[in-house]
């Protein structure tokens, strides 16, 4: 399906709101994830007072650059990201991140940076918790998602795990978003095969292949990983694998992510950006997205429904 630009980029925005409330919800109870399925009563919040992360901060970076050019420029994206972690460098960034970015922002150049952090670059799931409006933007042309996911990895995760990690929820954005409309049992199908598919040999693919076809989110959490390492082989599996299985209820999403510890924020970031590629932000509960800080961007289009 062919869209236009603004097209995409509304696409790209719903995601984006369902990665940071997924975000700012998640960090706001990972302290008290083992009992997140009490606490999600937010009446008594004030709206916009429950802030966003790194993770929220970095998908906008991505937003307004694929706004801007319609494509990954890294050299560009290297230095957005470097000016939005200098604006506000209180989100949460991980140590390796706030060096990078520091750096960066100091004139030097990502292309040596990133290969250099831990001796062979990051694999963290940093790469991965940004990158879902990346995918919707470019779910019409899901073979281009590979290159491009990279290219917004690379400025910060050089190595072959950290992008592989990107480039997995990346096309299980894109497919639910070009999901739309179809049974969820079909999109998860769906979504496992693009996934699989184009994924370069990982980790973080080899778990996802273990991982398929289980059914219990604790047993799958302590099988791959539930983020508490905060690598993308850690994180990428299971969200990807919880997303599916709750593809069309985003709280039933949020409770069963959070739920099970580890990266809380990242993880219910990931898991955000795709239920609500497939099911729209109609299907974030309002309570949870009134109470969410405010983007500081608006959206081209408001429509749950395909373009």
């Amino acid at each position: 399906m062919t869209r236009t630009h603004e097209q995409r980029l509304g696409l790209s925005f719903e995601v984006l709101e369902g990665l940071s409330v997924g975000d700012a919800l998640g960090e706001a109870l990972s302290y008290n994830h083992y009992r997140v399925r009490d606490l999600d009563d937010f009446s008594a919040f004030k709206p916009g007072t429950v802030r966003y992360t790194d993770d929220t901060a970095m998908a906008l970076v991505i937003w307004r650059a694929l706004a801007m050019h319609g494509s990954i420029d890294s050299d560009q994206l290297a230095n957005s990201f470097a000016m939005e972690y200098l604006v506000s460098p209180d989100r949460g960034y991980g140590r390796m991140a706030r060096r990078i970015l520091e750096e960066i922002g100091a004139g030097g150049n990502w292309e040596q940076l990133s290969p250099s952090a831990f001796g062979s670059g990051s694999f963290g799931n940093g790469a991965a918790m940004r990158v879902g409006p990346l995918g919707a933007y470019f779910a019409s042309d899901i073979e281009s998602i590979p290159e491009q996911a990279a290219a917004s990895a690379r400025v910060t995760h050089f190595h072959p795990e950290g992008i592989a990690g990107a480039i997995a929820v990346a096309l299980a954005v894109a497919t639910a978003v070009e999901s739309r409309g179809m049974d969820p049992t079909t999109c998860i199908e769906r979504i496992w095969d693009s996934v699989l598919a184009l994924t370069p040999e990982s980790e973080v693919r080899k778990r996802l292949t273990e991982c398929r076809g289980e059914l219990d989110h604790f047993s799958v959490a302590r099988m791959v990983g539930n983020g508490a390492e905060i690598s993308a082989q850690d994180t990428v599996p299971f969200c990807i694998w919880n997303a599916c299985r709750c593809i069309d209820d985003y709280r039933e999403a949020f409770f069963s992510t959070v739920e099970v510890g580890g990266d809380c924020d990242t993880n219910a970031a990931i898991v955000g950006s795709i239920v609500t590629a497939f099911s729209g932000v109609s299907g974030i509960p309002e309570d949870w997205h009134r109470v969410r800080e405010s983007l500081p961007i608006s959206p081209p289009t408001k429509s749950d429904k395909p373009c």
